[in-house]
Formats: C-alpha cells, structure tokens, sequence
C-alpha cells in the first residue's frame, strides 16, 4: 500500500487463541471519502474497528495515520483527531442532550485541570466556549430544541441524532460509524444518509468516515468505496456498483448452493 493522509490498515491480523478473527486485511480511508466495511455475521468487521479504535490489538500488520506510524489508544483517539459512535448510544441518561455533546468537546478544551477543578475564569470562558460548539453541532442536526432535555425521554432515531452530535463536535479527521441505521425505520435512514453524504465536508478540514453496516441500501448509497470481509478476509473491495457485481460477495451473503441455483 502507499502512504497517504487519512487511515491505512496494512496487512492486519488479529488471533485469539486459535480463533483467526483478522487475516492479511488491508483497508485506506482517505480525507473526504466515505469508506464503508460490509460482510456477514463474524465477518471481523467489529474486530477491524476495535485495531483502529485501539481496544484490540493486532497481532500481524501495521497502521498508518496521516502518513505516520499509528499505534492506537482508546483515550488518545480525540487527540489525533478520531471520533467513533457506539452500536449501542453510550448516552449518560443523568445528563442532558446538551451535556452529553459537551462531553464529546472536551478535545477543544483549552482551560487547564486545575482551572476546572476550581471553576476559575479560564475554566468559565472555556465551558462557555464549548457550550456554544456543542449548540451549534446540535443546531446542524436539527435538535437544538432539544438541548434541555434528558435522552431516555426522546424517540430512539432522535437519541442517535445525540450519539452523533457527540461524535462530532470535537471535529474529528476521522469518523467511525458503527451502524448507525441499527433500530431506524426507512424514513430515518434516508435521513441518515442525507446526513453522512454531508459529514466530509461539514470542516474546514476534510473529514473521513468509515462506515460498518448492515443495511446496504444504505451503505451502497452513501458510499464512495466499499471493502468487503468474510472469515476475517477481505474478499472484495470497489465501488458500490462493482461489489454488487462481484460473485464472491453474493456467495459471502448467500451461500454458494444460493449462487449456483
């Protein structure tokens, strides 16, 4: 593979024990695309965002970030400029939908721990200033209205609106969707896919955004490049007219006697 901005999986694997969740995967997410990773159940999709992600990691290959050696970690994600939303929404049901973006600003924080520790001034100004990038992501998504209020009492479609705006507001380079259509109706996913269409281009830095999904009518529309696993194995990878071209992705879905009748 060549280096170049944006994220490079090089050759990765990962085993545990004698299980091989990753083989010889290689996948670049380049700045302004959308990038999606498809396959079957136990396919290695989760597990190839856990190595970017930094909670897993590979016992073979290597990663590269803007060109540079990438050896992740969980609590430095923000700092180089990551972002990841959850299967599941993560939300803290104690604080409001406002509270909950804010949480994800803290990488645009400039006031110091002790600043905040004592709600000095720098730490007032600070919190004013986040407050606002926080309002103004959840205006972008059409819920600002709502910043008052508390996630377990909005509809679900709307809790993942949250999920995202927390996602977003520290500005990520990189944005790791982790199906996010799971639990919307068709309705909400076409707004959804409106949304992300727009992600690489919501910065002033062109911002990347990989996708796993199961829902392909919405992965083949948003996608401009699509990498396919099965057994842990890249399998295929295009664009979304030609994985849907390629026999060995039918099969991956449906089964060689399915492909064959």
């Amino acid at each position: 593979m060549t280096d170049a901005n944006g994220l490079t999986v090089d050759g990765v694997g990962v085993r545990f024990g004698g299980l091989v969740a990753l083989d010889d995967v290689s996948v670049e997410v380049p700045p302004g695309t959308v990038v999606g990773v498809i396959g079957p159940n136990g396919a290695g999709k989760t597990t190839l965002f856990n190595v970017v992600c930094g909670f897993v990691r590979p016992t073979t290959g290597s990663m590269r970030w803007d060109g540079r050696p990438f050896a992740p970690r969980p609590d430095r994600l923000a700092a180089a400029g990551i972002a990841r939303t959850l299967q599941g929404l993560g939300l803290f049901a104690g604080l409001t939908v406002l509270e909950n973006v804010m949480v994800g600003a803290h990488r645009r924080s400039r006031a110091g721990f002790t600043s905040a520790l004592f709600g000095l001034p720098p730490s007032d100004r600070d919190e004013r200033r986040l407050r606002e990038a926080a309002l103004a992501t959840l205006d972008s998504l059409e819920i600002a209205a709502l910043a008052g209020a508390h996630p377990g009492a909005l509809p679900y479609a709307v809790q993942k609106k949250v999920a995202l705006a927390r996602a977003l507001v520290s500005q990520p380079r990189l944005l790791l969707l982790d199906e996010p259509a799971g639990g919307l109706g068709a309705e909400e996913v076409e707004e959804l896919a409106d949304l992300i269409r727009t992600l690489p281009k919501r910065s002033e830095q062109p911002c990347a955004v990989m996708l796993v999904e199961h829902h392909m009518d919405l992965v083949m529309s948003v996608c401009d490049r699509i990498f396919v696993l099965d057994f842990g194995k890249r399998i295929a990878v295009g664009s979304p007219a030609e994985v849907q071209d390629d026999p060995a992705v039918t099969e991956a879905y449906l089964g060689a006697e399915a492909v064959a009748s």
